[in-house]
């Protein structure tokens, strides 16, 4: 039996926007809509609480940032049927607004962040501008207080998590993005978070204009697919829409532990 017995992608929020803000380049339907949704995900095993991969973003970040909140994230949680209190692990793939944003939701957690993340989102590169816009100031400032109150684990690149859930080193976007591989009864699940924003940003190899470094968010593509076993099936993107369209699907919650219908190639 797989150690993974579910995993659900919860979406809280959206994003109305065209193809043109989603590739770093100029792509022929660049003014066709092109939303972003956006998850938290929730993995669970027999026995153990589940972990929770992300915690979102709130009112005040969606108002400052013109997002739309669709489920505020408690809420989601719950209709979820998760116990936010009773959480006690939350992998952060990386500290972006809309990934880090909900640290003070989940109260008796730990958090799992890779080194080059926290070092990365609290060193002199956020004094550029540009670079610090995708972070909010308050999620790092709650992760450094975590720190001190020894709920913080860090983890310098690939790390075994626990039994069928692994972290993988995918960097690029971010200094530090994390991949989480999820052993189910379908086979491995790839939680690629922002590796991929969409699976397009794969099947037209055009990255996402977010990233640190261009080469490493094309080889963390790379790394993401492959240990998808080369299966778009078995990737699931940070924001894209096709999760709730191909994948079995119930108040806005996806079970991508299950097989998607139709397979996302043909959804492209």
């Amino acid at each position: 039996m797989a150690a993974v017995t579910r995993i659900d992608a919860i979406r809280y929020a959206r994003h109305e926007r065209t193809a043109a803000a989603n590739f770093n380049a100029l792509v022929d339907d660049h003014d066709l809509p092109m939303p972003l949704d956006y998850y938290v995900w929730a993995i669970h095993r027999d026995g153990h609480p589940p972990v929770i991969v992300d915690t979102g973003f709130g009112a005040a970040a969606a108002a400052a940032r013109g997002r739309e909140i669709t489920r505020p994230i408690r809420k989601s949680l719950r209709d979820a049927g998760i116990d936010r209190l009773g959480v006690t692990d939350v992998i952060l793939t990386h500290l972006h607004y809309d990934h880090a944003g909900g640290i003070e939701d989940f109260p008796n957690a730990r958090f799992h962040v890779q080194d080059a993340e926290m070092a990365f989102a609290t060193s002199r590169h956020v004094c550029d501008a540009h670079t610090r816009a995708p972070f909010d100031g308050e999620p790092v400032a709650e992760l450094v207080k975590r720190l001190y109150h020894d709920h913080v684990v860090f983890h310098d690149g690939d790390s075994e998590f626990a039994p069928g859930i692994s972290l993988r080193l995918a960097h690029g976007h971010t200094a530090g993005l994390q991949v989480v591989v999820c052993e189910t009864a379908r086979g491995d699940v790839v939680l690629a978070s922002d590796a991929a924003h969409l699976y397009a940003n794969i099947t037209r190899h055009l990255p996402f204009p977010i990233f640190v470094d261009e080469e490493d968010y094309a080889r963390a593509q790379a790394r993401a697919l492959e240990l998808a076993g080369g299966s778009l099936d078995h990737l699931i993107p940070g924001h894209d829409p096709l999760v709730l369209a191909c994948f079995p699907c119930e108040n806005d919650i996806a079970r991508v532990d299950l097989p998607p219908h139709p397979p996302i190639a043909e959804m492209l």
